[in-house]
């Protein structure tokens, strides 16, 4: 699934064509995505000007000159493409902003996971959005917040980190190389945690994922940009998929567990 750096990545590739265009049109070739996209969305933003493009979480936002917002989620394979108007219509190509300077923003997404809604006002209300907790790069995400939120919480430090109530777009990936870096051991107790090493890791949770956003992301399947182009991050992994090789830093047999369902891979000799 694409995360925050993807998505970021994403948004970035977008803004030169898109903000300042109007968008002539919405085909809608397949409304049965996670949730159905309303039959009213094509009509509503149709005319409007695409003031700017922002990101919240793993969601893509196109504020419109009406004050309505178009809120994109990628899902598990979503891509959003710029195309030329002639560009061949594939399989999975379910939705088309067409825009007036030709060029058309296309959603392709094989898995139908992702979802797309319009919202005339109040965008923060948004069910999708409303109890989302801060940015992992915004300044209300530091280690004095993230140490409060967890006091005396027993669920592991991994899931607690990736709860998007707690904190949005820190997923899997992103969560494992940061709790490497930080020396944290991802099923150690969130609440069990002392402040200085939540300083650590909020300082290590921005600097991964900063860095993924500047290398274009993470490619493990089918992940590519807006110009359709891989990410890199991956080539830097420290511990995510590496499991039984060695510890970069101490030589060890990285450990491959399940936890909170997904995979983990932490080094015992490093991770406390």
């Amino acid at each position: 699934m694409p995360e925050l750096p993807e998505v970021e990545t994403t948004r970035r590739g977008l803004v030169p064509h898109c903000v300042g265009a109007t968008i002539t049109r919405v085909k809608v070739r397949e409304a049965r995505l996670r949730w159905p996209i309303a039959a009213d969305l094509p009509h509503a933003v149709a005319g409007q000007v695409i003031q700017r493009l922002e990101r919240r979480g793993k969601y893509l936002v196109f504020q419109l000159s009406n004050g309505g917002a178009v809120l994109l989620h990628l899902g598990m394979s979503g891509r959003v493409h710029v195309v030329a108007a002639d560009q061949p219509i594939l399989r999975h190509d379910h939705v088309d902003f067409v825009l007036d300077s030709g060029k058309i923003l296309r959603f392709h997404d094989p898995r139908r996971f992702g979802s797309l809604h319009y919202q005339a006002s109040d965008l923060a209300s948004h069910w999708l959005l409303r109890d989302l907790g801060p940015e992992p790069l915004a300044d209300d995400f530091s280690g004095h917040y993230l140490w409060s939120m967890s006091r005396h919480r027993r669920i592991a430090v991994k899931p607690f980190i990736m709860d998007a109530k707690v904190v949005v777009g820190v997923g899997n990936i992103y969560a494992t190389e940061a709790l490497y870096r930080a020396g944290i051991h991802p099923g150690r107790a969130a609440g069990r945690i002392a402040k200085p090493r939540y300083l650590r890791l909020v300082a290590q949770i921005r600097a991964v994922l900063s860095q993924a956003i500047e290398i274009g992301g993470t490619t493990l399947r089918d992940f590519t940009n807006s110009q359709g182009d891989p990410g890199y991050f991956q080539q830097t992994l420290n511990a995510y998929g590496r499991g039984g090789l060695p510890c970069p830093r101490c030589g060890r047999a990285l450990r491959s567990v399940r936890l909170g369902q997904r995979a983990t891979v932490y080094c015992l000799g490093c991770q406390h």
